[in-house]
């Protein structure tokens, strides 16, 4: 069944690439032609859209391969890496559009309007069929939400051009596309900042959004013949898969069927936490940092600790 729920989601993204492609060739020639810099802008903007989709297309589809022996997580960040890419694409876009409209302000030549007109009215027709094409699938994935908010954002573009266009018509008012696209781009950029970090904290393997890791360890504590829980990692795979690695020290020195009674009830408690990938690295009586969260020392620094250590038990 869920399966079936994929593939129906990338024909539907499939369809709103060509879509896309078809409207960014249209809004360019006829920016071209009707000397309107909203819609050149526009249209290079409906086209950053095509190259983000076909990202998330990818993406979408690398994801589902299996793991291997050289990559035993499988594809799963690649959809990560594509939202990291589409919201940076969308930063720089953004920067353009601002400096292409600044630059316009002072020159206030005649634009057909008519063109104008035509043209971001289909775009706002391609863009909105889009965005409800994706609409289910953006609510629940990362990348997807990356690929609905180009559309968004571009349906608002077509709209204030559209109105741009009007402007121009009843009132010739000639500058109005270069205020529209400056305030467009500023929430282009507002709308993207987010999505740029919360990839980047993904590939920076951040703890996951809403993990209350002082909470997991007061859980396992209640468990009994639990003495300590330290090296604590919890990270991101992708924006639903998390995973945890941990040593844990026990109280007693305790065959391994009798640890995995533990294992089982520590199980329980990540579940709850949302972890279903955990390496639980079980101790009695070793020496080594009892911090629940350690970063990695270099070698000379565990040397003078190891020395400090010796001196200790003298």
């Amino acid at each position: 069944m869920s399966h079936h729920h994929h593939n129906v989601k990338g024909k539907n993204l499939f369809l709103t690439i060509i879509l896309n492609l078809g409207i960014s060739i249209a809004q360019l020639i006829g920016g071209l032609l009707s000397g309107s810099m909203a819609l050149i802008s526009d249209s290079m903007h409906n086209f950053s859209d095509v190259l983000s989709l076909v990202i998330s297309y990818f993406a979408h589809r690398i994801a589902r391969k299996p793991a291997s022996i050289e990559k035993t997580y499988g594809y799963a960040r690649a959809e990560i890496i594509a939202a990291f890419i589409n919201s940076a694409t969308l930063l720089i876009i953004a920067a353009f559009i601002i400096m292409e409209a600044v630059q316009k302000f002072g020159s206030n030549v005649k634009i057909d309007f008519n063109i104008v007109i035509g043209l971001a009215f289909l775009s706002i027709l391609v863009n909105g069929a889009s965005v409800l094409l994706i609409n289910n699938d953006a609510k629940e994935n990362m990348n997807m939400k990356s690929a609905y908010l180009h559309l968004f954002t571009d349906m608002l573009t077509s709209i204030a051009v559209l109105l741009g266009g009007l402007a121009m018509k009843f009132f010739s008012i000639y500058y109005i596309d270069a205020i529209l696209s400056i305030i467009i781009a500023i929430y282009l950029i507002y709308s993207s900042l987010g999505l740029l970090l919360e990839s980047l904290k993904v590939m920076m393997q951040f703890t996951p959004k809403g993990m209350d890791i002082k909470k997991l360890e007061a859980d396992i504590f209640e468990i009994a013949g639990v003495k300590n829980l330290h090296h604590v990692h919890i990270w991101s795979l992708s924006d639903k898969e998390f995973i945890l690695e941990a040593h844990l020290d026990l109280t007693e020195d305790i065959k391994v069927t009798e640890f995995e009674k533990i294992l089982l009830q520590i199980e329980e408690i990540l579940k709850k936490h949302q972890i279903y990938h955990f390496t639980i690295q079980p101790e009695f009586d070793r020496e080594d940092c009892k911090n629940l969260i350690v970063k990695k020392e270099s070698n000379d620094e565990q040397d003078k600790s190891h020395h400090h250590h010796q001196h200790h038990h003298h």
